[in-house]
Protein backbone atom coordinates (compact mmCIF):
# COMPACT_ATOMS: atom_id res chain seq x y z
CA UNK A 1 0.00 0.00 0.00
CA UNK A 2 1.43 3.65 -0.81
CA UNK A 3 0.62 6.72 1.05
CA UNK A 4 0.63 10.27 -0.21
CA UNK A 5 2.58 11.85 2.60
CA UNK A 6 1.62 15.85 3.44
CA UNK A 7 4.82 18.06 2.57
CA UNK A 8 5.84 17.35 6.35
CA UNK A 9 5.79 14.02 6.41
CA UNK A 10 7.99 14.06 3.54
CA UNK A 11 10.43 16.44 4.44
CA UNK A 12 10.31 14.64 8.42
CA UNK A 13 10.94 11.13 6.31
CA UNK A 14 13.81 12.29 4.15
CA UNK A 15 15.39 14.30 7.20
CA UNK A 16 15.19 10.29 8.95
CA UNK A 17 16.79 9.33 5.89
CA UNK A 18 19.41 11.85 5.60
CA UNK A 19 20.79 11.02 9.79
CA UNK A 20 20.31 7.87 9.31
CA UNK A 21 21.93 6.66 12.87
CA UNK A 22 21.52 10.09 14.49
CA UNK A 23 17.52 10.62 13.57
CA UNK A 24 16.10 11.33 17.10
CA UNK A 25 13.44 14.09 17.73
CA UNK A 26 15.76 16.71 18.39
CA UNK A 27 17.99 16.08 15.89
CA UNK A 28 15.67 15.99 13.31
CA UNK A 29 14.40 19.28 14.30
CA UNK A 30 17.48 21.01 13.98
CA UNK A 31 17.90 19.53 10.45
CA UNK A 32 14.58 20.46 9.50
CA UNK A 33 15.37 23.85 10.39
CA UNK A 34 18.51 24.01 9.41
CA UNK A 35 17.51 23.25 5.60
CA UNK A 36 13.66 24.52 5.54
CA UNK A 37 14.12 27.83 7.55
CA UNK A 38 10.76 27.45 8.94
CA UNK A 39 10.43 27.06 12.86
CA UNK A 40 9.20 23.64 14.28
CA UNK A 41 7.92 22.83 17.68
CA UNK A 42 9.68 19.62 19.07
CA UNK A 43 5.68 18.25 19.77
CA UNK A 44 5.15 19.00 16.27
CA UNK A 45 7.79 16.62 15.23
CA UNK A 46 6.72 13.92 17.69
CA UNK A 47 3.21 13.96 15.98
CA UNK A 48 5.06 13.48 12.16
CA UNK A 49 7.53 10.27 13.97
CA UNK A 50 4.20 9.00 15.21
CA UNK A 51 2.58 9.06 12.10
CA UNK A 52 5.29 8.10 10.07
CA UNK A 53 5.68 4.86 12.07
CA UNK A 54 1.99 4.24 12.57
CA UNK A 55 2.34 4.35 8.42
CA UNK A 56 5.10 1.52 8.85
CA UNK A 57 7.52 4.16 6.67
CA UNK A 58 10.10 4.65 10.05
CA UNK A 59 10.40 2.42 12.96
CA UNK A 60 12.39 2.93 16.41
CA UNK A 61 13.74 1.87 18.93
CA UNK A 62 15.18 2.94 22.22
CA UNK A 63 19.40 3.78 22.39
CA UNK A 64 21.29 3.92 25.27
CA UNK A 65 21.29 5.85 28.12
CA UNK A 66 24.09 8.66 28.71
CA UNK A 67 25.13 10.68 31.43
CA UNK A 68 24.51 13.41 29.41
CA UNK A 69 20.98 13.08 28.89
CA UNK A 70 20.78 12.20 33.22
CA UNK A 71 20.52 8.83 32.30
CA UNK A 72 17.71 8.72 29.88
CA UNK A 73 17.67 6.95 26.74
CA UNK A 74 16.07 8.57 23.54
CA UNK A 75 13.77 7.26 20.93
CA UNK A 76 15.79 6.84 17.83
CA UNK A 77 14.10 6.41 14.61
CA UNK A 78 14.60 4.80 11.25
CA UNK A 79 13.29 4.24 7.86
CA UNK A 80 12.11 0.96 6.44
CA UNK A 81 12.37 -0.52 3.33
CA UNK A 82 8.62 0.64 3.05
CA UNK A 83 9.70 3.86 3.77
CA UNK A 84 12.63 4.09 1.50
CA UNK A 85 10.39 2.89 -1.27
CA UNK A 86 7.30 4.88 -0.50
CA UNK A 87 10.04 8.06 -0.41
CA UNK A 88 11.68 6.60 -3.84
CA UNK A 89 8.43 6.29 -5.51
CA UNK A 90 7.30 10.27 -4.33
CA UNK A 91 10.61 11.45 -6.02
CA UNK A 92 10.14 9.85 -9.12
CA UNK A 93 6.62 10.56 -9.54
CA UNK A 94 7.97 14.43 -9.12
CA UNK A 95 10.87 13.61 -11.55
CA UNK A 96 8.37 13.37 -14.03
CA UNK A 97 6.22 15.75 -13.37
CA UNK A 98 9.75 17.92 -14.07
CA UNK A 99 10.05 16.53 -17.33
CA UNK A 100 6.18 17.81 -18.41
CA UNK A 101 7.17 21.22 -17.85
CA UNK A 102 8.77 22.70 -20.97
CA UNK A 103 11.19 25.23 -20.34
CA UNK A 104 9.98 29.19 -19.64
CA UNK A 105 12.53 31.66 -20.49
CA UNK A 106 12.13 34.86 -17.82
Amino acid sequence: MAYRLGNLEESVLLIVMSIHDEAYGVSIREQYIKHTAHKLSLSAIHTVLRRLEEKGLIESGMGGATSARGGRRKRLYKVTRFGYKTAENIQMERSKLWKLIPRIDF
